[in-house]
């Protein structure tokens, strides 16, 4: 069973998802413990299902953060790593002790809107398609090796909450069949982590009936 630390910043709405299926066995992994930059509903709900937490508040040099925040997690030895709406870059140093065991999920099908307003990006830009993407964290921002996406339509009347929620969903499915594909070894992330920058979706795109 693969041992993961999760990191987040916000609400912790997708952590939560990732949680429920990991305790309700559809996910062979557990969540050993729960980081963050900030205090967040997410280490509340850390909290309260009794998994340790830990807080690096974050204070520049971004180098010297980033190394602090990954002793704390190399301190659970973990063997992967996920990035729950985690609003902080990583200096190179500290993803490179731990990659590419670092995952992360981008509510954009990549490399199309990478970055952090990424469903902002896709409705500015009168896109009729969006996405979900499931990628391991390198260097760059969302420019990583890319284990599963799907695209997601953009719906007449989309507001950025609304589409951000469908997209949600779909983010949540992709990230529990990318663990659970790494737990069975139906994904090997050194394979993938040699790869960098190729793109290897694992879900197809919607049928055109789906999009509509």
């Amino acid at each position: 069973m693969l041992r993961l630390v999760v990191l987040v910043s916000g609400s912790g709405t997708n952590f939560a998802d990732l949680l429920e299926r990991t305790r309700a066995g559809r996910v062979p992994a557990e969540i050993i413990a729960v980081g963050a930059d900030r205090e967040c509903g997410g280490l509340e709900i850390a909290r309260a299902a009794g998994i340790p937490t830990f807080v690096e508040p974050f204070q520049p040099p971004r180098e010297a953060w980033s190394m602090r925040i990954a002793d704390r997690m190399a301190a659970f030895e973990p063997d992967v790593i996920v990035l729950s709406g985690f609003m902080r870059l990583l200096s190179a140093a500290a993803v490179a002790r731990f990659e590419p065991a670092i995952l992360n999920t981008h509510p954009a099908f990549l490399p199309e809107f990478p970055g952090a307003h990424g469903v902002r990006d896709a409705l500015a830009a009168g896109a009729t398609e969006t996405g979900a993407s499931v990628i391991i964290v390198d260097s760059g921002v969302d420019t990583g090796p890319i284990l599963a996406q799907q695209r997601v339509p953009v719906l007449l009347g989309d507001t950025q909450d609304s589409l951000h929620e469908r997209i949600k969903l779909v983010e949540r499915d992709l990230l529990a069949q990318v663990i659970g594909d790494i737990a069975d070894g139906t994904c090997d992330l050194a394979e993938h982590g040699s790869e960098r920058g190729r793109k290897r979706p694992t879900h197809p795109d919607p049928r055109p009936e789906e999009a509509q």
